[in-house]
């Protein structure tokens, strides 16, 4: 009898060493690919219906590790249906399991709108587990298979085998957590006493929404939102953490899903958070006040009356990196709206803080400032004067000149373009910081992307429109193609009739010259206003300066001496 039990000991030493150590191996990349060659979800999958609770939770673990490190594992524990019996167990076992679980969840659906797809199916009762997944000592006598891998007993007719209950791994592999029924299981989590399973659970809720509109509404229809807000109101930081991440994952995609969230009390309890020493928890609330305010002004404007300014501002200067780009972004969400939002930040400070920011931040960081910046010139002449006064100009050429990627470059464009476009004095402020010939310049790389060169040519255009300072629009004259040069020529068409000195000063300084060296077409636009200047001058004055003078006047002396 005692040789008996010690098999079954040995046996039992031998799961648990099994299933510790593949979850261990599961930590390490270089370990994965011969995981799965050597059939470890085959192996792993009875175990989540082992007798003993830290079997089950280190095969859950395991499996967990596995799934979250590619989507073709993701796919595998769908198909080894693995899923419906997580979701079963969550309601029964204990606070470890289901963390657990709740892992392999989230890591099943982080891969792709497909794993994380949803049907709102009710996961299937605990006796079509026990017959599709029997441990081979828990079945009685008489249905224990004599070797590891026989095959399934075939059904016993037709009739029965249409009768089988339908599960995960009969449908498309992509159609996953949620036809698990793994929703109404998560929420039911967040109810937990522990703060362990309620992370655990807002991390996979936050996982599957953040795919698309539909998977978040379905998040949203299970009742989640209220028990996410009151998980940002528990005092552990990491659950405040998760449950504004699963938050903002939700109400990211539509104006519909963000009133969720406003009409779920969120905002109450996230903008005071903006003052949480936490650098973690401050990153995720900003992202969420960011995606609320990002859909209309209703919405932003309750984020606004949250009182989180001049709060946010000051997390400008956080020494967190991503603090900072995640206030940014908050603010440039709720600048864009309107005027009235615009000056607000205006009065807050928010201009001077967002030029310092702009100016030490660098690369994709840079954005959500730059764009800042744009918006609020964009509204009016007086708005656009507040980012010139508080010297937001030299930080957008900077960008425009000095960061590798284009589409930095482009939004540094447009904001400049915004700046300059209101009046003669905004547009002579970017000549004066030597604006135009840095536009002109990545206008004409021949690197440039497209969407560069139309936002710098767009920007070129707007400012040159308004500038009538013509010493800085000269260099152009001498650089710029026909499709820019046409915009120089006619601001200098519009001013030198009305001006004595500029026309002097445009002889001296050879302008004229470059003018009568062009050749535009014939009834060309470009020809009409070079025309126009030239009748400005004396026509003695207009032939001196035409390129065939020297010519002319030798042709003539020639002409004497034959004489």
């Amino acid at each position: 009898m005692r040789a008996v039990l010690q098999v079954f000991e040995n046996y039992q030493k031998a799961r648990v060493n099994f299933v510790q150590t593949v979850a261990e191996l599961a930590t390490r990349p270089q370990n994965i690919e011969a995981l799965q060659n050597a059939g470890v979800m085959q192996l792993l999958r009875p175990l989540l219906l082992d007798n003993v609770p830290s079997i089950q939770q280190s095969a859950a673990l395991a499996l967990g590790r596995l799934a979250n490190y590619n989507d073709e594992l993701a796919e595998a524990v769908v198909s080894n249906e693995v899923l419906p019996q997580l979701v079963y167990s969550l309601s029964e076992q204990n606070r470890f399991y289901k963390k657990a679980a709740a892992f392999v969840l989230r890591a099943v659906a982080k891969h792709s709108p497909q794993l994380a797809q949803a049907r709102a199916q009710r996961p299937a009762p605990a006796a079509q587990f026990a017959a599709t997944t029997v441990h081979p000592l828990a079945a009685p006598r008489a249905q224990r298979a004599p070797a590891a891998f026989a095959p399934p007993a075939p059904a016993a007719n037709a009739r029965a085998q249409t009768r089988r209950p339908l599960t995960c791994a009969s449908l498309p592999p992509t159609q996953a957590v949620v036809d698990s029924g793994a929703l109404d299981a998560l929420v039911g989590c967040l109810e937990e006493f522990d703060p362990g399973v309620k992370e655990a659970a807002a991390w996979a809720l936050g996982y599957i929404a953040r795919h698309n509109g539909e998977l978040a509404q379905t998040v949203v229809d299970a009742g989640a939102v209220p028990l996410l807000v009151l998980c940002v109101q528990e005092p552990e930081l990491t659950l405040k953490r998760i449950a504004a991440s699963a938050l903002s994952d939700i109400c990211k995609h539509s104006p519909e899903l963000a009133q969720s969230v406003v009409d779920g009390g969120a905002v109450a309890y996230l903008a005071p958070l903006i003052l949480n020493p936490d650098g973690k928890l401050k990153r995720q609330v900003c992202s969420c006040l960011a995606q609320i305010s990002k859909h209309s002004v209703d919405l932003a404007e309750v984020v606004v009356e949250a009182e989180i300014f001049p709060g946010v501002l000051n997390l400008l200067k956080d020494l967190d990196v991503y603090v900072r780009k995640n206030a940014a972004t908050c603010i440039r969400e709720v600048a864009k709206h309107t005027p009235e939002l615009a000056q607000l930040i205006v009065n807050a400070g928010g201009v001077g803080a967002m030029v310092d920011y702009v100016t030490e931040a660098r690369g994709n960081a840079r954005l959500p400032g730059i764009m800042t910046l744009g918006y609020i010139s964009a509204f009016s002449e007086t708005l656009a004067l507040a980012v010139v006064v508080s010297k937001g100009i030299p930080p957008l050429i900077n960008s425009v000149v000095t960061e590798p990627e284009d589409h930095i470059k482009s939004a540094s464009a447009w904001s400049l373009g915004q700046i300059g476009r209101h009046s003669p004095d905004h547009a002579k402020a970017l000549a004066d910081a030597n604006a135009l010939p840095k536009l002109l310049a990545v206008f004409l790389h021949e690197a440039s992307s497209e969407d560069l060169k139309t936002k710098a040519k767009r920007a070129l255009k707007a400012v040159i429109q308004k500038c009538v300072h013509l010493p800085a629009l000269e260099p152009l004259l001498h650089d710029a193609p026909e499709n820019i040069l046409k915009y120089v020529v006619n601001q200098f068409a519009k001013v030198l009739p009305h001006d004595v000195a500029a026309r002097r000063s445009f002889v001296t300084s050879g302008g004229l010259q470059k003018i009568l060296e062009l050749q535009p077409e014939p009834g060309s636009k470009l020809g009409d206003f070079v025309r126009a200047i030239t009748e400005c001058y004396p026509k003695e004055i207009v032939d001196y300066y035409s390129p065939n003078y020297s010519k002319q006047l030798l042709d003539t002396l020639d002409a004497q001496d034959m004489q």
